[in-house]
Protein backbone atom coordinates (compact mmCIF):
# COMPACT_ATOMS: atom_id res chain seq x y z
CA UNK A 1 0.00 0.00 0.00
CA UNK A 2 1.43 3.28 -1.15
CA UNK A 3 1.76 5.97 2.26
CA UNK A 4 -0.23 8.49 -0.37
CA UNK A 5 -2.98 6.74 0.44
CA UNK A 6 -3.07 6.87 3.94
CA UNK A 7 -5.68 9.61 5.93
CA UNK A 8 -4.23 11.64 9.10
CA UNK A 9 -6.53 12.85 11.61
CA UNK A 10 -6.42 14.70 15.01
CA UNK A 11 -7.78 13.15 18.14
CA UNK A 12 -7.58 12.77 22.11
CA UNK A 13 -6.97 9.70 23.85
CA UNK A 14 -9.71 8.64 26.30
CA UNK A 15 -8.83 5.78 27.68
CA UNK A 16 -5.67 3.09 27.66
CA UNK A 17 -6.47 -0.50 26.64
CA UNK A 18 -4.59 -3.68 26.95
CA UNK A 19 -1.78 -4.08 24.74
CA UNK A 20 -0.36 -1.21 24.13
CA UNK A 21 -3.52 0.27 22.37
CA UNK A 22 -6.04 3.43 22.80
CA UNK A 23 -9.50 4.05 22.41
CA UNK A 24 -9.31 7.58 20.89
CA UNK A 25 -11.57 10.54 20.03
CA UNK A 26 -10.91 12.06 16.58
CA UNK A 27 -12.09 15.47 16.10
CA UNK A 28 -15.09 14.38 13.60
CA UNK A 29 -16.21 12.68 16.68
CA UNK A 30 -15.65 9.13 15.85
CA UNK A 31 -13.78 6.77 18.53
CA UNK A 32 -11.14 4.38 17.02
CA UNK A 33 -8.88 2.08 18.69
CA UNK A 34 -5.34 2.75 17.99
CA UNK A 35 -2.06 1.56 18.45
CA UNK A 36 1.47 3.64 19.17
CA UNK A 37 3.65 3.51 16.37
CA UNK A 38 7.12 1.43 15.98
CA UNK A 39 9.20 4.89 16.41
CA UNK A 40 7.16 6.02 19.36
CA UNK A 41 7.75 2.57 21.23
CA UNK A 42 11.06 2.78 20.37
CA UNK A 43 12.01 5.72 21.64
CA UNK A 44 9.56 4.98 24.87
CA UNK A 45 7.59 8.24 24.11
CA UNK A 46 4.66 7.27 26.53
CA UNK A 47 0.72 8.58 26.20
CA UNK A 48 -1.86 9.13 28.78
CA UNK A 49 -5.38 9.90 28.61
CA UNK A 50 -6.12 13.39 27.66
CA UNK A 51 -3.06 13.43 25.80
CA UNK A 52 -3.65 15.08 21.61
CA UNK A 53 -2.50 12.72 19.16
CA UNK A 54 -1.98 12.61 15.06
CA UNK A 55 -3.54 9.39 13.93
CA UNK A 56 -2.76 7.43 10.56
CA UNK A 57 -5.35 5.30 9.29
CA UNK A 58 -5.82 3.81 6.24
CA UNK A 59 -9.57 3.90 4.17
CA UNK A 60 -10.39 1.17 3.91
CA UNK A 61 -10.67 0.19 7.50
CA UNK A 62 -12.14 3.09 9.64
CA UNK A 63 -12.23 1.66 13.02
CA UNK A 64 -8.30 1.28 13.22
CA UNK A 65 -5.46 3.58 13.52
CA UNK A 66 -1.44 4.05 14.41
CA UNK A 67 -0.57 6.73 16.82
CA UNK A 68 2.35 8.20 15.38
CA UNK A 69 2.40 11.71 17.11
CA UNK A 70 1.52 12.70 20.48
CA UNK A 71 1.64 16.52 20.86
CA UNK A 72 3.60 18.17 23.79
CA UNK A 73 1.06 19.59 26.49
CA UNK A 74 2.07 22.83 28.21
CA UNK A 75 3.38 22.60 31.67
CA UNK A 76 4.50 18.89 30.95
CA UNK A 77 7.58 17.36 32.07
CA UNK A 78 10.57 17.18 29.93
CA UNK A 79 13.09 14.46 29.71
CA UNK A 80 15.18 14.90 32.68
CA UNK A 81 18.97 13.79 33.24
CA UNK A 82 18.65 9.87 34.03
CA UNK A 83 18.86 8.93 37.68
CA UNK A 84 21.93 6.58 38.33
CA UNK A 85 24.89 5.73 36.27
CA UNK A 86 24.07 3.30 34.40
CA UNK A 87 26.44 1.48 31.82
CA UNK A 88 25.65 -1.33 29.33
Amino acid sequence: MAKEELLQLDGEIEEVLPDGRFAVRLENDHRIIAYTAGKMRKFRIRSVAGDRVIVEMTPYDLEKGRIIFREKTAGGGGGGPRKGNFRR
